[in-house]
């Protein structure tokens, strides 16, 4: 079953500006689904569509099978929204912030509770309920916005940014926790510029820019189209200069760093090789970017200007 499907949506605003130009998008349900792609792509004028804060032009918008502009408050019951902004009132209390989104859909006062209780251990807040939300850190107000979307028991969690501002530390405990409530059955789309988050978490992915779905993919066969790796050498012995290595191509940014990259088809073990032979010690290597950032600048970098 789909979770959400996108047919044909467009938004042209009144100076003529095309956000969307007729996009087509199905998620299916279960899945954890990246919808990625540079500032002013049109990331944020599809989740104001199908949150139904937008108004589109044209098109459609099916979730779950309600369609949003005929079955409004089915398709919306289905959605659980969480915004880039921190929007909640900052000084109440965790507990109430969370029972007062139940109260919004309808759900009788017993049954909030224990969906506000159950929330709020799923996101390791309990022991917070009676704090005032604005003594939370960072981390935390980003985990009441999550348990403040799921109290309704969405079918569908959009979450806008939902890392944003958090160290790494803190955004890596909320993958886990992002990925227990997939693994539970809820459809996730996530939207963010931390792509090695996209990359860890999410299974299938679309691409936005200028207005327009350019790569729609699962992440397993996007990331087997990268045919060169990037990588950072911090070498033993300073170098004057980039060395000439066969098959590569080196960058020399300081006399005891290199950046090179490596074609698949030669592989670590040939520049290694090729190193030795000229005598040149590496003491370690990282990746230069993750390789989701990598593909992910190249179709950027490819559809640039069109539709302008």
């Amino acid at each position: 079953m789909k979770a959400l499907s996108l047919q044909n949506l467009k938004k042209v605003y009144a100076n003529g500006f095309e956000a969307l130009k007729g996009i087509n998008l199905d998620v299916e349900a279960g899945d954890f689904f990246a919808l990625l792609g540079p500032n002013g792509a049109g990331k944020s004028t599809a989740i104001g569509i199908i949150s139904s804060l937008v108004t589109p032009s044209s098109g459609s918008v099916t979730i779950f099978g309600y369609d949003l502009n005929t079955q409004r408050a089915q398709a919306k019951s289905c959605i659980g929204l969480v915004p880039q902004e921190i929007n909640f009132n900052q000084f109440e209390t965790v507990h109430n912030i969370v029972l007062t989104q139940a109260g919004y859909y309808g759900i009788p006062y017993k049954q909030a509770l224990k969906n506000t209780e159950h929330c709020l251990k799923q996101m390791q807040l309990w022991d917070k309920k009676d704090t005032i939300s604005r003594r939370l850190s960072g981390g935390m107000k980003r985990r009441v916005m999550i348990a403040r979307a799921l109290v309704h028991a969405p079918k569908l969690l959009i979450l806008d940014e939902p890392t944003a501002g958090v160290d790494i530390e803190i955004r890596r405990s909320m993958w886990d926790l992002m990925r227990e409530v997939n693994s539970r059955g809820t459809t996730i789309i996530l939207t963010t510029h931390y792509l090695e988050e996209a990359e860890s978490l999410c299974r299938n992915i679309a691409i936005i820019n200028n207005g327009a779905i350019v790569e729609n993919s699962d992440m397993a066969s996007l990331l087997g189209r990268l045919h060169t790796d990037h990588f950072i050498l911090d070498l033993e012995r300073p170098l004057a200069h980039a060395p000439t290595l066969k098959g590569f191509d080196v960058d020399w940014v300081n006399e005891k760093t290199l950046n090179v990259a490596v074609p698949k088809v030669l592989g670590l073990s040939q520049l290694f090789a090729e190193l030795a032979a000229q005598q040149i010690n590496v003491l370690s290597l990282k990746n230069k970017s993750n390789r989701l950032e990598q593909l992910f600048m190249d179709v950027v970098d490819a559809n640039k200007g069109e539709g302008k």
